[in-house]
């Protein structure tokens, strides 16, 4: 009922049947009509650049609101010609159709809206992507010097060593994670074994089980698994305890005291890893092998002596070094990526949680890169 009012109290009429046409508004030109007057003025065909003759009369209220309509209906050049000549406007409503015409005249048009398409917003969210993968990598280089320079200047300077922090870190990221290393190889080793056995016995080959397993766990699968064990659980670990001194200023109160946060923070858990990853890596070796092994005893009945006679004679000792040469640089990875996105926290939980989140993910993406750039390196040198 209220809106029905409302467009009773509003008129605005073009008769095009008059020389020149005649348009003739009334009722409330005031905000409490703005949208009645707005739909009024987009349904109104006002001929562009045609003299009229306009008739005000009936306008009962005006307010900044109706001015601007007003403004915007007639066109500027319109306006200035009835201010001049005169209208059926009081004075004091010309004097603010005066203003708000030249506010208006003085404001610069908004830009056009750019046309999106769902081509050009991939993209952009592509080239976006791209250059923070460009950034993220000059960062992670960048990282890798300062731990250098450190690290240099520690080597020769025993006073400086950070023996008990290292042995602290080694027992965290290596000795703890055993048992999840160890399960989580025995169990993989074991499948890959049911696999082989399933797979290779259409061919009446069953005995090259042993051969899949000690040639997928020597060479990928112990050091690439534990590598992603160690991304998920020692690289979030360094970036959450990292991240949470920096949003608690901690490690400016390190700073302020003298003292270096590479080496008090970062060398030690870098060192700790390099530590740590190989004799993971040996111990995943061994429990895939021991679950191949089982399931060979269990299902094909080549007993264990048959299963280690078989790894002696078929499986190099090169495998097992090929597979062991690449844990010293996942661990590198994994531990300069955790701890600089530690060192990227801003100053809340959130951001905490989110670098913890982009140490694992970046972490697991390099090291499965590298992993594969060395299986390419290994195949074409003959390895």
């Amino acid at each position: 009922m209220a809106s029905d009012m409302q467009n009773m109290a509003v008129t605005l009429q073009l008769d095009q049947t008059s020389t020149p046409p005649h348009l003739s508004a009334g009722g409330d030109w005031t905000l409490s009509n703005y949208h009645s007057l707005r739909r009024k003025i987009a349904e109104l065909q006002l001929p562009p650049a045609t003299p009229l003759n306009v008739s005000f009369k009936q306008i009962t209220a005006l307010d900044t609101i109706g001015a601007a309509l007003l403004a915007e209906l007639l066109g500027t050049q319109r306006v200035h010609e009835l201010i001049q000549t005169g209208s059926d406007l009081p004075m004091a409503w010309r004097s603010l159709l005066k203003t708000v015409t030249e506010a208006l005249a003085q404001t610069p048009a908004p830009p056009p809206l750019a046309k999106h398409s769902w081509v050009t917003d991939l993209l952009a969210r592509v080239g976006v992507t791209m250059l923070g993968l460009k950034d993220s990598i000059l960062a992670l280089l960048g990282f890798t010097g300062l731990t250098l320079q450190a690290l240099a200047g520690t080597l020769l300077r025993p006073s400086r060593w950070r023996v008990t922090a290292v042995v602290a870190q080694i027992e965290q990221t290596g000795l703890d994670a055993v048992p999840i290393v160890a399960l989580l190889t025995f169990m993989v080793g074991a499948v890959i074994a049911f696999l082989g056995a399933t797979v290779l016995a259409n061919f009446g080959a069953s005995i090259y089980t042993v051969n899949l397993v000690a040639f997928s766990f020597l060479r990928e699968f112990a050091v690439l698994l534990t590598a992603i064990l160690m991304a998920g659980r020692t690289a979030s670990a360094f970036t959450a305890q990292i991240g949470a001194m920096k949003a608690n200023e901690e490690i400016d109160a390190i700073r302020a005291l003298g003292l270096d946060p590479m080496n008090l923070l970062v060398l030690p858990r870098v060192l700790a890893l390099l530590v740590a990853m190989p004799a993971l890596t040996f111990i995943a070796m061994i429990s895939g092998l021991l679950g191949g092994a089982v399931v060979c005893a269990l299902t094909l009945d080549i007993s264990p002596t048959m299963f280690l006679t078989l790894l002696q004679q078929d499986v190099g000792i090169r495998h097992f070094f090929l597979g062991m040469a690449k844990a010293p640089v996942f661990a590198i990875v994994i531990a300069l990526i955790g701890c600089l996105e530690g060192f990227k926290v801003t100053g809340s939980a959130q951001s905490v949680g989110e670098h913890t989140t982009s140490s694992v993910v970046q972490s697991i993406f390099l090291v499965i890169l590298l992993d594969a750039v060395a299986a390419l390196f290994y195949m074409e040198m003959g390895w």
